[in-house]
């Protein structure tokens, strides 16, 4: 492969916190409307900022939200994991001497608390975060801050995600997108690369 930077989304790709960012959501619909909702309606949510998911959901005050919903997402900070096979990846891919980097809708806080528990921080030099961009992901902005700061052109890099959120991000800059096959929910997204384990990206650059 002839990618000199291989970029990241957190949620689905380096950390499986699906289920903690489900129920903490939900924790906030019950609190907040009284309501409430079954996960599988909920899922939109994945991929895409807090406060655009708590607009779609109807939150008038979004800050108030947010808040209650970082309280209740660190209640299920013992869900969370690395997904199996990530650490090898990064550790192969650093030392074939590629750039690694992250591009999350996740906030700079939110981005310090979800992923700083875990060693594989030190593989990142550069990350991207809700914070940067005035727009985020489908948008094509995210990415863009990436090559920019990295001086990297968009056929120097691929983009690892398993949203479609994350497609559209990466088609809209123009960058190469792998799907992360053990995150995602849907086998239709759109993708130059279809990766079932990590372990088959590696596999990829050593071809």
């Amino acid at each position: 492969m002839h990618y000199r930077h291989f970029v990241f989304d957190i949620d689905g790709t380096l950390l499986d916190t699906e289920y903690a960012v489900l129920h903490s959501l939900q924790d906030v619909i019950r609190a907040v409307q009284r309501r409430e909702a079954p996960v599988q309606d909920l899922r939109f949510a994945l991929g895409i900022t807090g406060d655009d998911a708590l607009r779609q959901l109807g939150f008038a005050d979004l800050a108030a939200a947010q808040r209650l919903w970082d309280e209740r997402m660190a209640c299920y900070q013992s869900s969370v994991r690395v997904f199996a096979g990530i650490e090898p990846l990064l550790q192969g891919l650093a030392q074939n001497g590629k750039q690694l980097g992250i591009v999350t809708s996740k906030t700079r806080a939110e981005y310090k608390t979800d992923l700083a528990p875990f060693a594989i921080t030190k593989f990142f030099p550069l990350s991207v975060c809700a914070d940067d961009t005035k727009r985020h992901k489908p948008f094509g902005d995210p990415l863009r801050q990436y090559l920019q700061t990295a001086n990297a052109t968009a056929d120097t890099v691929l983009y690892i995600g398993d949203s479609i959120y994350d497609s559209q991000c990466a088609q809209d800059t123009g960058v190469d997108f792998a799907l992360a096959g053990w995150g995602a929910h849907r086998a239709d997204i759109p993708a130059r690369y279809r990766l079932q384990t990590p372990q088959q990206l590696l596999a990829l650059l050593q071809a």
